[in-house]
């Protein structure tokens, strides 16, 4: 769908700090219109840089299920159209999240940024931008915070209210320079996104500390919950584990963190070249059910022998009160799993999105990396599904590690799910591409992870570092 990029190369008119991969999309966030489930909305990165960032962020949307699809513009960075938000000036932008409230007006959140992380200079904000046509065209931005050089503004996400269509919530964690910790920040609207109330700390995990990877969910009964890696650090050691808070009053109050798991990524590495991959280590993926059921998924090494990564799962039948034992839901146990993306259909069948290295297997030179849905109709017996692959990731962004985005999108319409990731297509001149693949998930087998026996259309483009723990690295964490 992407063709040639949109935007001209010098487009921010700044001075290159890094490599520019023209042409490459990474990240897709994506949602699914709940008023009329055929209109879907994808966003992603559109020409990633190195060192952080994109040119900005493009959207499509779609009005027949993912068929066909319509791209737009969001103006959240210079290349996009120059001033934004009240005047500001920002030269990239990045992790794209994407909402539809129940009455139909999506919300696209955009981290916008000028400058190195912390660095002198630097500016960081986070934006909303809405839309009332479904995806098609985009309002002006609001800036929910807007920070220079003292702190920078990461990871953020949006969430629409799952009953009433006043409420959005937006979350991210903010790093602060003096202090090395980085709290979760929020931010709510009670009007549609006409205003946005002041953006506020909810948790902080003190001085040194931070979280990462916020995301708020609701539940059929209105408790908010915000899901979140908290990395502690103690002298030259980090521990992650993930955390959540939660509210019944839509924001104003949030209770003392629940620990749902400790955190153990090993981190992913490319067989084919040895290179190190910027997974999905740290950042969880979330979802529930029209009954409450929550769903987890993140990616750890306690659930694949310790060796290397695989997706782990874990479900709360209380709200987020107590969990399951983390189970292996990726269907190779002897090859590291990465990036899952967690869904629930309205029949209740749970999908999880991720890639793996088991093609890898077929020798030297085998394109190593496949993209898969597990699918379980009880959270606990999975069937797998292949859904692209293989394919290499030798071409792809250099961005701390091979680089296809820190998470990518999963989203259910009708009785299908849609994946919606990131794949490399061997050209210098078109690195990555987002691709789509429509998925009819029947009961999975017994046993977890059985073998591949389920139905799913050919991936159709829909868009034209190994080992790491945050402790291993100087000064707060960002994932931008």
């Amino acid at each position: 769908m992407s063709g040639a990029s949109p935007f001209a190369n010098g487009c921010d008119g700044a001075v290159p700090t890094g490599i520019l991969y023209t042409d490459a999309e990474v990240e897709p966030s994506a949602a699914v219109n709940p008023v009329t489930p055929a209109n879907v909305v994808a966003a992603w990165q559109q020409d990633r840089w190195s060192d952080g960032g994109s040119h900005g962020l493009v959207t499509a949307a779609s009005f027949d299920g993912g068929h066909t699809w319509t791209p737009a513009l969001p103006v959240v960075s210079i290349c996009a159209g120059g001033t934004v938000a009240n005047g500001a000036h920002f030269e990239r932008a990045s992790d794209p999240w994407l909402t539809f409230a129940v009455d139909g007006t999506a919300y696209l959140m955009s981290l916008s940024f000028t400058g190195g992380t912390l660095a002198a200079g630097s500016a960081s904000a986070m934006l909303v931008t809405r839309s009332s046509d479904g995806g098609l065209t985009w309002s002006p931005a609001t800036t929910l915070i807007a920070d220079g050089s003292s702190f920078f503004n990461d990871k953020g996400s949006i969430t629409a209210d799952s009953v009433d269509a006043h409420y959005v919530y937006a979350v991210w964690d903010r790093l602060d320079a003096t202090t090395g910790g980085g709290p979760t920040y929020f931010a709510r609207t009670s009007d549609s996104g006409a205003t946005w109330a002041a953006a506020r700390s909810i948790y902080d995990p003190g001085a040194g500390n931070q979280t990462l990877g916020n995301i708020l969910v609701g539940l059929p009964d209105g408790t908010l919950l915000v899901v979140f890696t908290e990395l502690d650090t103690a002298g030259a050691v980090t521990t992650g584990a993930l955390k959540l808070i939660r509210s019944v009053d839509r924001g104003d109050s949030w209770s003392t963190p629940v620990t749902v798991s400790a955190e153990h990524p090993a981190g992913t590495r490319d067989p084919q070249s040895g290179a190190a991959v910027r997974d999905g280590s740290d950042l969880p993926s979330i979802a529930v059910d029209k009954s409450g059921v929550i769903y987890l998924a993140w990616q750890d090494a306690s659930v694949a022998g310790g060796q290397h990564d695989g997706i782990a799962l874990s479900r709360s039948l209380d709200g987020g009160l107590s969990w399951s034992a983390p189970l292996r839901v990726n269907g190779s146990a002897t090859v590291a799993a990465f990036i899952p993306s967690v869904r629930v259909r309205e029949d209740g069948v749970i999908g999880v999105g991720y890639y793996d290295f088991r093609s890898g297997a077929g020798g030297a030179g085998q394109p190593p990396t496949d993209y898969w849905l597990a699918t379980s109709t009880d959270g606990v017996s999975w069937s797998d599904m292949h859904v692209k692959g293989p394919f290499s990731l030798q071409g792809a962004p250099v961005a701390e590690g091979l680089f296809l985005g820190d998470y990518q999108a999963l989203v259910a319409s009708g009785g299908e799910f849609l994946p919606l990731f990131v794949a490399t297509t061997g050209k210098s001149a078109d690195p990555t591409d987002v691709f789509g693949a429509f998925a009819t998930a029947v009961a999975a087998a017994s046993g977890t992870a059985a073998a591949a026996r389920d139905t799913i259309g050919s991936a159709q483009p829909l868009a034209a570092a190994a080992g790491r723990r945050p402790s291993a690295l100087p000064g707060p964490r960002a994932r931008h």
